[in-house]
């Protein structure tokens, strides 16, 4: 029976921000706070070409996804993806929704 509820409650939906899930003295706010990242496409613009191949990833949030498995210790780019799908902070940080 109490397994029943439990899946019973793990079905409600409930909509809330990303913003409001992250603390504020948070790591990824002072670093968004202070580093605007906007530099790295212009740095990064004569390597794309914009009329051939699929579009490419955007290289500011390539940069930053590098970013956060650097300064959370995270060695493996598939471990980096893994903690980026449950972590809400870092999500925020991507402009992920």
């Amino acid at each position: 029976m109490l397994k029943n509820q439990f899946q019973r409650h793990q079905k409600k939906i409930e909509q809330i921000s990303l913003d409001a899930l992250v603390p504020q003295n948070h790591l990824v706010r002072k670093i968004a706070k202070v580093i605007d990242f906007e530099f790295i496409r212009e740095a990064v613009a004569p390597l794309y070409c914009l009329n051939n191949g699929r579009p490419a990833e955007d290289p500011v949030r390539l940069f930053k996804i590098m970013l956060l498995g650097y300064l959370f210790g995270i060695p493996s780019e598939r471990r980096l993806v893994q903690e980026i799908l449950v972590n809400l902070a870092y999500r925020w940080f991507l402009e992920w929704d």
